[in-house]
């Protein structure tokens, strides 16, 4: 059974950058499209971003477009979101997420393996 967990999460003023991490465990991110998610409190989980099977092409989400990028290092079986100039409103739940031979889509329903998620917070 495929496993991910994310990790990088934190507490970071407005301006600031962090790196998310999620790394794979049983399952080869290079056979899986991947997609990772937010969730602010109360409300529905959102896409973010996504990297396409097979040839990891990019697609973020209007509101981080300019601001995140993601990226896999398939040597360390791990995907990455970069994410800078944070702003309050992105701050949520974040999860990654796997699709086998997927599109890195906006769908969430899709993906068959989850994380956990990784708090980040963005201070005014």
């Amino acid at each position: 059974q495929g496993r991910l967990v994310e990790s990088g999460g934190g507490l970071v003023q407005a301006g600031g950058s962090l790196r998310l991490s999620c790394a794979a465990s049983a399952i080869a991110l290079a056979d899986y499209g991947m997609g990772w998610f937010r969730q602010p409190l109360g409300k529905e989980r959102e896409f973010v971003a996504g990297l396409r099977w097979p040839d990891a092409l990019e697609s973020v989400s209007d509101s981080v477009k300019g601001r995140f990028t993601v990226s896999r290092d398939l040597g360390k079986n791990t995907m990455y979101l970069q994410m800078n100039n944070l702003r309050p409103d992105d701050t949520g739940v974040y999860y990654c997420a796997a699709e086998l031979y997927g599109t890195g889509q906006q769908n969430s329903r899709y993906y068959e393996y989850w994380g956990q998620g990784t708090q980040v917070t963005v201070s005014s």
